[in-house]
């Protein structure tokens, strides 16, 4: 056992301080998250579009029907709850009795609110607690408090918290089981970069932690309360002076990147072999996401041809104005747009290159894309279902007008449709896949050594050792 690590108490009885991260559309699953509760630690289900199952146990695919976005995003919020609900159940019993299940939900995603109701009001006494985070989720306290579960956001800063525990956390305080630390710079998925930081500057996160551990004692809360630090952690023998240590309270670790590589993990397994292969630096930080947040993935074809398509990309104005006296007369047929003489050379060596349409993005730029992308791009973006609060993808937003007044964006990507792929075992280099920077790990560290791939009981073992 590593030196200093104890069990916490959690939901009324002893686990381990060491949470499963929840990995959104069924990268976490019922198998996974089980396997983690019953060796102790808490196992987290992603609660974000989660498969549901036949009578048969098979997966029931997600296909959509409705005609119009509105409808097809109630579809969407069917299939989203009665997928976690699924999913909560299975890892309930798999569990069995032992360690916490917990849901994971983002804020930002389509129909949250209403998610969040219903799973929790179908699995009542399973759901020890819910994580959310990919936004501020104000409402996160009064929902989990309403079904007397925990609930624990995350946050990238004491500011972010302080904000969330004034206008509303601190109205319910006893439900507050923990607040998750994730590293913006070494987190996978998502990340809650500010404006104020600077994406290739990682920051020590020690200072950042300790921060926010003051901002949380401002507010009156127990150290018992642990921060959890998620992102960038690998071997708890690199957090040794973290654990206890008076300046930080009540620490607890989470791990998000390193249960994707054990035998009860939902990915495919080409998936998990590419995980074996990755050296330092492949995993991209970006902001390709229709989310409009940074997000880390593997850099794979996918990721490489979305940098690409924003490097053909060249501004114009409406009138000739300024630098702006050469009108375009490549991939825009016909329409008047006014450029520069070096992007216009730009634009007809592109055009040359098969990448002949030319197509408009909210910041009065155009991007190049070949004939066939622009059919993806605009199949994808009519086939909408809203599965985020706001998408820059396709300009839909959950409101009344369900638009967010922008135009749609065709350097970002279906968001919903390529995770959806990946994970049901579409092609690894055609599609998004989410990771944590620490990643390369897998390759050097002695445990997956030839090309083992452990149960979750034998890595929560292996991590209780400290290595």
């Amino acid at each position: 056992m590593f030196k200093g690590l104890k069990p916490i108490l959690y939901a009324g009885r002893e686990v381990w301080p060491l949470i499963e991260g929840g990995k959104g559309v069924a990268a976490s699953n019922h198998m996974s998250s089980g396997a983690w509760a019953a060796a102790g630690g808490i196992g987290t289900v992603s609660a974000v579009n989660a498969d549901s199952y036949d009578p048969t146990g098979k997966i029931i695919p997600q296909i959509y029907r409705a005609k119009t976005r509105r409808e097809r995003h109630e579809e969407l919020i069917e299939y989203a709850i009665a997928g976690a609900v699924d999913q909560v159940k299975r890892a309930f019993e798999i569990a069995g009795g032992k360690g916490a299940i917990n849901i994971n939900v983002l804020w930002e995603m389509g129909g949250a609110q209403r998610v969040l109701h219903g799973v929790l009001d179908r699995t009542r006494g399973m759901v020890a607690g819910v994580t959310c985070g990919a936004g501020m989720p104000y409402k996160l306290s009064e929902i989990a408090a309403s079904y007397e579960v925990n609930y624990l956001p995350i946050v990238s800063s004491g500011r972010a918290f302080r904000a969330l525990w004034k206008r509303a956390y601190s109205k319910a305080a006893e439900w507050l089981a923990g607040v998750v630390y994730e590293d913006p710079w070494l987190a996978g998925g998502h990340n809650g970069l500010s404006n104020a930081e600077d994406p290739l500057q990682p920051e020590d996160p020690y200072p950042r932690v300790k921060a926010l551990r003051e901002t949380m004692r401002e507010g009156g809360i127990s150290d018992d309360v642990p921060i959890i630090m998620a992102g960038g952690v690998w071997y708890l023998r690199d957090w040794n002076h973290w654990i206890d240590n008076p300046e930080l309270g009540s620490i607890a670790f989470q791990f998000g990147t390193r249960p994707l590589l054990t035998r009860e993990s939902p990915i495919p397994e080409g998936w998990k072999a590419r995980l074996m292969t990755l050296n330092e630096g492949d995993i991209l930080l970006h902001r390709f996401s229709p989310t409009g947040f940074y997000s880390s993935a593997v850099r794979n074809p996918f990721l490489r041809n979305l940098e690409a398509r924003s490097e053909r990309q060249i501004a114009f104005s409406g009138d000739h104005a300024g630098d702006h006296q050469f009108q375009l007369d490549v991939g825009v047929k016909g329409k008047s747009f006014w450029v520069t003489k070096n992007d216009l050379l730009r634009a007809r060596e592109w055009y040359g290159q098969g990448f002949t349409e030319a197509l408009k993005t909210p910041d009065n730029t155009l991007v190049f894309v070949t004939p066939e992308e622009k059919v993806v791009i605009r199949k994808d973006q009519a086939d909408c279902m809203g599965c985020l609060s706001h998408c820059g993808f396709s300009s839909w937003m959950d409101s009344e007008t369900n638009s967010t007044g922008r135009l749609a964006d065709p350097r970002s990507f279906c968001i919903q449709k390529t995770l959806q792929d990946v994970v049901h075992g579409g092609p690894l280099d055609e599609n998004l896949i989410f990771a944590g920077h620490n990643a390369f790990n897998f390759k050097k560290d002695p445990f997956y050594s030839n090309g083992f791939v452990p149960t979750v009981k034998q890595l929560v073992d292996r991590i209780l050792t400290g290595n």
